[in-house]
């Protein structure tokens, strides 16, 4: 039977441990290396082991009869030689025919030709132009960037002038002259009168 490995281990008396290696038969036995719980290690022979219903092994020894008995402890390992050998089992010779022969084929051909025309257009336009497909003919756009400088009339700025009339009453002494001629005769009774104004 074969014991797997890890799986916890009852003894007799309660004392627990678990399967720490597995051996198998080679003419003395299959055997089981247990590790207790108090770090004692011991080697039992696998078919002393029973299988319990929780997956666990049962041991039908007690602790007494382990500290008894001397625990011995084989440090084996394994070997292997690997070696080739190359086996002649026979011979294999290849060899390659070649048959020719003719055939008439009458098949048709299509065959295509292409011409360029060039056509100049001369036209602004905003942005890039895609290909485009008209019938038979593909038509491929050739843009190219041209540096443009004009000469615009831009009214910058208006200066307007408000002429405002404003009209108030303004008092002002002003002094008027008037002439007047006097006209006087010796001994005329009106000497001295003025005469009347011209």
């Amino acid at each position: 039977m074969e014991i797997q490995k890890d799986r916890r281990v009852l003894l007799q008396d309660g004392v627990g441990g678990r399967v720490e290696a597995w051996q198998a038969d080679q003419g003395h036995g299959a055997q089981a290396l247990i590790l207790l719980d108090d770090g004692k290690r011991l080697w039992v022979p696998a078919s002393a082991l029973r299988a319990g219903p929780d997956g666990s092994y049962l041991l039908p020894i007690g602790r007494d009869q382990l500290q008894a008995a001397p625990v011995v402890i084989p440090v084996m390992a394994e070997r292997l030689d690997v070696g080739r050998k190359v086996t002649e089992t026979g011979t294999v010779r290849l060899r390659k025919v070649v048959h020719e022969r003719e055939e008439l084929v009458d098949e048709t051909v299509t065959r295509e030709t292409v011409s360029v025309e060039r056509v100049p257009v001369n036209r602004v336009v905003d942005g890039p132009v895609a290909p485009r497909q008209e019938g038979d003919t593909l038509i491929l756009p050739v843009l190219e960037e041209v540096l443009v400088v004009e000469r615009r009339l831009v009214l910058k700025e208006e200066v307007r002038v408000v002429r405002t009339r404003v009209t108030e009453p303004a008092t002002q002494r002003v002094t008027l002259r008037r002439e007047e001629i006097v006209v006087e005769r010796d001994g005329d009774a009106d000497a001295g009168r003025p005469s009347l104004p011209h």
